[in-house]
């Protein structure tokens, strides 16, 4: 695995259900097509893969 991910918000959250929202916002996302870089856990993967419809990932 890589030890960095890249992930970038391509979906808005309108509409999505409030755990969806929270974690968006908890990975530190805020509007279409803001990027954050995050350690590549366990726990940062568990969030991705739940909002993966709305995000995309790239390993760095």
């Amino acid at each position: 695995m890589a030890n960095q991910l890249k992930v970038t918000l391509v979906k808005s959250t309108i509409g999505r259900k409030d755990d969806q929202i929270a974690t968006v916002a908890a990975l530190g996302l805020r509007k279409i097509r803001s990027e954050v870089v995050h350690n590549d856990t366990p726990q940062i993967r568990g969030m991705v893969n739940k909002v993966k419809h709305l995000v995309t990932i790239e390993e760095i």
